[in-house]
């Protein structure tokens, strides 16, 4: 409200420079003096004079001023962030608003301001903020208005509060910042620090991490510690939400963690801890770790049973990429071949069977038979060993070629127990297109295979014209050939992946026949999938988030129409209905306005995903206490008042100089600003009157000194 109001007061334009004017009264003043010492006749009656002209060279003059009173400004913040949710703070801020725009709405020439801060941010689309950030946003409610004209603020908070200033001229306006704590006083609460973790490691490589579970209740109870022991809690892990692995540790110390990673890319690792005696919230009980999982490099062992056109484009392809270590043999004469040829002009180095099958088979990736077959150089007991190697997590790819379907075949030893196709002893030859099926069009390795066609659609690829007829009794038939038959199969075999492509004419891309193909990125992406690689995953859940928006992308060889659940940091869960994108993708985005872990689940699938940062200053202390913004609001005038003590203070207007504060009652400065928007001016002495004064005064004077 805006009152107006007339002010009058004297004004001075000088007539005439003020160090004139100024030596002209010291001159006058000394005049005056001397006459007085001499006891000179009329001395008062020239004082008169000269005063009167040195009044006129000052030109004083009345001022009248109309002025409009501002109204001053008070700002109520409230804190909105995520540990205002837990326990009763909400009711109690609600409780703290509502009194305080009772004692302030009515107010004359007061203009209050409510402020929700804390989750603003992440409203509007961007990133969350770090922590709880109040005065970020009690600078923008205050952008337009002159710090003279502010009264007070009063903020509404639990006291976890991450953007205090550093000091009261920091702050930026002169008048009290009182505080209202919601929360209780001495609360205690159980919290779990990650005090080192790595933020890269070495895939299949151990790593370590260190961390401290913190419990600040006076009497510290694991709860569920089945040794009866007082000093341990009970921490559950989990990685990339997959079994819990469970422990009893100490509270208090730090212990170190170890574990490895199996995959490249991010692994998330989350880790959480029984309740305490007391808690506030579960919330800070967890926290998460990410660790990016980089391959040291990929071992491979190619073995090429015979020279082909094919096999340079295995070993070109293999050697162009700098992280793989590929060893190569190419078997150029099998025992049976007796001729006077000297070894040393067949080979450099005898084949080492027991070095690759047995003493080093574990230190490959993947293992590649190129055109193998059955020649006794590699002996039984040696391919009983890769097929252990594969059950037992290793990765194997077979290209046949028609002696995959002879008496010599590589199905006819012990990896028919890993080979997830049968031979049929028959091959195709003649010009074929392959094709994608219905599972090839949906798995992430052929779904965006450039050329692909569409159901019932040609191919934009080259022929081929050989394929080894097999029938499949595992594993997804990605692709098609002559008669519908296999001609690339993937399988799991226990911990380990086998793939299969049955025909020796791949290279025929390589070389651009008939406009060529993908060949080189088919290969990479088989390869990758043999290795794990969770972007090639075919049956997957899994998030982005980019600020405050979270993508929710499943795929799957089967369409699913299942929803998925989403359950916040703070416990809240709804169901997201996906959508299909086509290539075996269905996908969602949702907003999220909680810093924190979000869990997802289709029932089947989990996954997990990280808002905001990894383990959320906002949650690093949940218990309310004023230590924080006390130093603050002390140096301002202010006090602080916990909302569940007792009764809310009544509010007051105070004027600048007084007490902003008392028993029972807290102030807020009334600073009577003021805008001026109007002067009318008149002077005091016109010249008339100066002239018939300072005349009069000199002839009165020399009146007296003629007695």
């Amino acid at each position: 409200m805006i009152a107006s109001s007339t002010l009058t007061n004297i004004a001075f334009a000088p007539i005439a420079p003020w160090p004139l004017i100024a030596v002209l009264a010291i001159l006058s003043a000394a005049l005056v003096i001397f006459a007085v010492i001499r006891r000179a006749r009329g001395v008062w009656w020239r004082a008169l004079g000269l005063a009167v002209a040195l009044l006129a060279l000052l030109n004083p003059a009345l001022v009248e001023e109309n002025r409009e009173s501002l109204a001053d400004v008070a700002v109520i913040v409230v804190d909105e962030s995520a540990s205002q949710h837990i326990s009763d703070r909400q009711a109690q801020t609600a409780q703290a608003v509502e009194h305080l725009v009772q004692e302030l709405g009515d107010r004359k020439n007061l203009d209050l301001r409510i402020v929700m801060a804390g989750r603003d941010r992440q409203r509007k689309g961007e990133k969350p903020a770090s922590g709880t950030v109040l005065f970020a946003a009690l600078d923008q409610a205050l952008i337009d208005v002159p710090r003279r004209r502010v009264a007070g603020v009063m903020i509404i908070t639990d006291g976890q509060v991450h953007d205090v200033p550093v000091s009261l001229d920091a702050l930026g306006f002169q008048a009290p910042l009182h505080l209202f704590l919601t929360g209780a006083r001495q609360e205690a609460d159980r919290r779990l620090v990650i005090v080192k973790a790595p933020r890269y490691g070495i895939v299949g490589k151990p790593l370590a991490l260190r961390l401290r579970i913190e419990d600040s209740a006076a009497d510290v109870d694991a709860g569920g510690d089945i040794s009866g022991g007082r000093d341990l809690a009970k921490l559950t892990m989990r990685i990339d939400a997959g079994e819990p692995k469970t422990s009893f540790v100490s509270i208090g110390v730090s212990h170190e963690i170890k574990f490895t990673l199996e995959r490249a890319g991010t692994t998330l690792m989350e880790f959480s801890v029984d309740g305490g005696p007391a808690e506030l919230s579960l919330i800070n009980n967890r926290a998460v770790v990410a660790v990016n999982g980089v391959r040291d490099r990929l071992r491979v062992l190619l073995i090429s049973g015979e020279a082909h056109t094919g096999e340079r484009v295995w070993r070109n392809l293999l050697k162009s990429d700098p992280s793989v270590d590929l060893v190569h043999f190419t078997i150029l004469r099998p025992p049976e071949k007796q001729d006077s040829t000297p070894i040393r002009e067949l080979a450099l180095i005898s084949f080492p069977i027991r070095d690759l099958f047995e003493i080093k088979l574990k230190e490959f990736d993947l293992i590649i038979f190129d055109r193998y077959r059955r020649r006794g150089v590699v002996p039984l007991s040696y391919l009983n060993n890769i097929a252990e190697f594969v059950e037992e997590g290793g990765a194997l790819l077979t290209a046949t070629g028609p002696a995959y379907a002879g008496p010599l075949s590589l199905y006819l030893t012990p990896l028919n127990n890993v080979l997830p196709a049968d031979p049929t002893g028959e091959v195709f030859e003649g010009g074929f297109l392959a094709r994608l099926t219905d599972i090839g069009r949906r798995h992430p390795v052929t779904a965006t295979l450039p050329g692909a066609a569409g159901a019932g659609e040609t191919p934009e690829w080259g022929r081929w014209f050989r394929q080894i007829e097999v029938i499949a009794h595992r594993g997804s038939v990605l692709m098609e050939g002559a008669e519908n038959k296999p001609i690339l199969l993937l399988d799991r075999v226990k911990k380990g992946r086998v793939a299969q492509l049955f025909t020796d004419h791949l290279w025929l891309w390589a070389r651009g026949f008939e406009g060529g193909g993908p060949q080189a990125e088919l290969l990479r992406r088989v390869s990758h999938w043999l290795m794990k690689e969770p972007d090639l995953e075919e049956e997957d859940l899994r998030t982005a988030v980019q600020g405050s928006r979270l993508t929710i992308i499943r795929r799957s060889l089967t369409p699913a129409v299942e929803p998925v659940t989403v359950t916040s940091p703070l416990g809240e869960t709804r169901e997201v209905t996906l959508e299909d994108t086509g290539n075996g993708r269905a996908a969602a985005v949702i907003s999220v306005d909680d810093p924190g872990l979000y869990r997802l689940s289709d029932g089947v699938r989990s996954a997990i995903a990280m808002v905001g940062e990894m383990n959320p200053l906002e949650f690093a202390d949940l218990r309310a206490g004023p230590n924080k913004l006390e130093p603050l609001t002390s140096a301002s005038g202010g006090v602080v008042t916990w909302i569940g003590d007792r009764a809310l203070p009544r509010v007051r207007m105070t004027r600048p100089d007084r007490d902003t504060a008392g028993h029972g009652w807290i102030g807020l400065i009334a600073n009577q600003d003021y805008v001026v928007t109007g002067i009318r001016q008149a002077p005091l002495m016109a010249e008339w009157l100066v002239l018939l004064l300072a005349l009069g005064g000199l002839m009165l004077a020399w009146r007296s000194e003629g007695r």
